[in-house]
């Protein structure tokens, strides 16, 4: 019990549970837009994922206590130089066009864990209300726009509305962390919670949820895709409604997360009935 413990541990610290829901993201595009399964995209963005998840938990803590790092942590950042590695090579089996797309979003998620503001002692997490932006349009564009860049696709008006729904999502996906950190943030950060509350959070999610139901009922696509997700938009509520400050120390990190996992496997399951 002990050993599946540690495993489960490491699972979640090092980033490759939430790795897995933006591979999961990406395979619902692919299913969405009828993209053929792009083995190299996918595991670049895979390992970039925890690559650049593992960069900004575990960059200052390095920094700081170097010489004092725990069996684990060592473990997690030989695991992070690992998937860098695999990062790169991927990086360099795709296509030019698409890195050049990619980059304005690299340097996005450089810059939301590396300092360069106010006299370089502030990051774009630091930020009032950036911080579930950046991460919300990093994931809609790493999970929609670069897959379409890369199948060479034509951005179109269906395009831009899965775009926003995706970063629509993605911000409502966000907001139980947002609850449980209220205890743990600073004052000077103003998160939506600490700003408006838990309760009307929950109400803001749940609108944004609505607004995304919306938008996939504008999209053109197949009832054996709408079901899918009409059975995520319900986990997603039930799972808001429940977030709480004082939460399960897994609840975000591991229930939360694996949403849109069961969303492709929902997808999956229905797809191929």
């Amino acid at each position: 019990m002990k050993i599946l413990k540690t495993i489960f541990n490491f699972y979640i610290n090092a980033s490759i549970h939430v790795a897995l829901a933006v591979f999961a993201f990406v395979r619902i595009t692919e299913i969405y837009f009828d993209l053929s399964y792009n083995q190299n995209l996918n595991y670049f963005i895979f390992f970039g994922t925890i690559t650049g998840y593992n960069f900004v938990k575990y960059a200052g803590v390095a920094k700081l206590h170097h010489k004092s790092l725990t069996d684990d942590l060592k473990i997690i950042q030989i695991f992070s130089f690992l998937c860098f590695l695999a990062l790169c090579y991927y990086t360099y089996l795709i296509d030019i066009q698409t890195l050049l797309f990619i980059l304005p979003l690299t340097l996005l998620t450089v810059f939301y864990a590396v300092p360069f503001l106010s006299g370089f002692e502030k990051n774009l997490r630091e930020i009032s209300y950036l911080k579930i932006v950046v991460v919300a349009l990093v994931w809609a564009c790493f999970t929609v726009i670069i897959p379409l860049v890369d199948a060479d696709k034509v951005l179109t008006y269906s395009e831009l509305v899965y775009t926003i729904q995706r970063f629509l999502l993605v911000v409502v996906l966000i907001l139980p962390f947002d609850i449980r950190d209220v205890k743990y943030d600073a004052i000077s950060l103003q998160t939506i919670p600490k700003k408006i509350g838990v309760e009307k959070t929950r109400r803001m999610g749940v609108m944004l949820m609505i607004i995304s139901l919306i938008l996939e009922y504008i999209l053109d696509t197949p009832s054996s895709v709408k079901t899918p997700f009409m059975l995520f938009f319900f986990f997603v509520i039930i799972l808001l409604m429940r977030a709480k400050i004082n939460q399960p120390k897994y609840y975000s990190s591991f229930l939360v997360e694996a949403l849109p996992i069961i969303w492709w496997l929902l997808l999956l399951g229905f797809h191929n009935f």
